[in-house]
């Protein structure tokens, strides 16, 4: 795996993630985002139908938890879960939990960490954890580490034990990933931990920085953990402390403004949760990512999105009005259970070429949804996936041609 920089602009990377992938004919370019599975299957769609998505990124990510139960039957198979799945043209990240989901906490020792599945916790040493790196058999993982410390109130006494079992976690894994036939064509990424202090996160990537790893996934700043000028502040300390030739993967980060924030402090890739969780709501991403070319022609091209069209984003609205949202809903989506799209047909979106947004209208995604017909997912992770891949593929543009100020207006507009 190797990454080459093409261009750096205020903090943002612009490149390409070459030779991934056993063949090492992949590559995926950054910033990027990787492709959200639950047990090896995006939610709600086939392998047909996701492909009908143009320009799928390289890479799906694979959980831990998702497959942990699934352990021993993969073990058996022999020839790893994108076999066992049938997912033939992606290469494979397999990452401890799920971002879209939540676990208890407090389930770690200085052996131990545990991983929740659909039958409840499972206890993994690093021994076990790497015999299921084994039976997975991705192209590249997260070594084992301990993050529970993005919780408010973390102890500096917490968040230090943290990032020391997190090291040792490491080089438990690096030396049972040598010995392992099934992970040789395999890469190892390791884990800065630190929680919300500094001084343990600059340590954290410093010593990581000295293991023989391929890239570093950078762990406990979900959404819910921290505001996002301390985000962007701990971030910009850690990416200090790398080497440029090495990707920094960010987990639990996925709205389109934290991104761009998370970019500019020097990210490389996220993961690809956050459409997910929009669908789940029964909502549509709508924000417009779109920079136009030359500033005199501004407002004269069709609108891509609502509030072009002279609506406002829908949470807003609800607000007004009193009425609910779906819980942790963004401005950067409409809710289409809300009853003023009963009679509305366009599309979720005007202009978006998804197969969704192309044959069927907003009234027709609302009475899926009011009538709990398992199409509304369908779809909508369909638009939504769509979406959210055009949103980076918009930001890659807006960093190599000099608009990032003009992309970032846009989007936060």
């Amino acid at each position: 795996m190797k990454l080459e920089l093409s261009k750096v602009v205020q903090g943002c990377r612009l490149g390409l993630l070459t030779a991934i992938g056993q063949t090492g004919q992949q590559s995926l370019e950054v910033p990027g985002c990787l492709l959200y599975t639950r047990c090896a299957t995006v939610p709600h769609l086939t392998q047909d139908t996701l492909h009908t998505v143009s320009s799928l990124p390289a890479v799906s990510q694979v959980t831990l938890d998702s497959l942990a139960e699934h352990h021993e039957v993969l073990e058996e198979f022999k020839e790893g879960v994108r076999k066992f799945a049938g997912l033939h043209d992606t290469a494979i990240y397999c990452s401890l939990h799920d971002s879209a989901t939540t676990s208890p906490a407090g389930h770690i020792t200085n052996k131990t960490v545990s991983v929740w599945g659909s039958g409840g916790r499972m206890e993994l040493t690093v021994a076990k954890f790497m015999a299921m790196q084994a039976a997975i058999r991705p192209d590249f993982y997260q070594s084992m580490a301990d993050g529970e410390t993005w919780q408010a109130n973390t102890s500096r006494k917490r968040v230090r034990k943290a990032v020391d079992r997190t090291l040792a976690h490491l080089d438990e894994c690096l030396i049972l990933h040598e010995k392992t036939q099934e992970l040789k064509q395999a890469e190892i990424f390791g884990v800065v931990e630190g929680g919300d202090i500094l001084e343990e996160r600059v340590r954290s990537a410093r010593e990581t920085a000295k293991r023989p790893v391929a890239g570093f996934v950078l762990d406990g700043f979900q959404s819910a953990a921290m505001e996002q000028d301390l985000r962007s502040q701990l971030i910009t300390a850690v990416t200090a402390e790398l080497p440029q030739e090495k990707p920094r993967l960010l987990q639990g980060v996925g709205r389109p403004d934290e991104v761009i924030a998370c970019v500019e402090a020097g990210v490389d890739l996220f993961e690809g949760f956050f459409p997910f969780q929009v669908t789940e709501r029964g909502c549509a991403l709508c924000f417009d990512y779109t920079v136009v070319a030359d500033p005199e022609t501004a407002g004269t091209s069709p609108s891509t999105v609502l509030e072009s069209n002279g609506e406002r984003p829908a949470v807003e609205e609800l607000k007004e009005n009193g009425d609910s949202s779906p819980e942790n809903m963004t401005q950067f989506e409409m809710n289409l259970k809300d009853k003023r799209y009963r009679d509305d047909f366009r599309p979720l979106v005007e202009g978006c070429s998804c197969y969704c947004c192309k044959n069927h209208k907003r009234a027709y995604i609302h009475h899926l949804l009011v009538t709990n017909e398992l199409l509304a997912g369908v779809l909508l992770m369909l638009h939504n996936t769509a979406h959210y891949l055009g949103f980076f593929r918009a930001l890659r543009e807006a960093v190599a041609n000099d608009r990032l100020q003009d992309f970032k207006s846009r989007v936060l507009q």
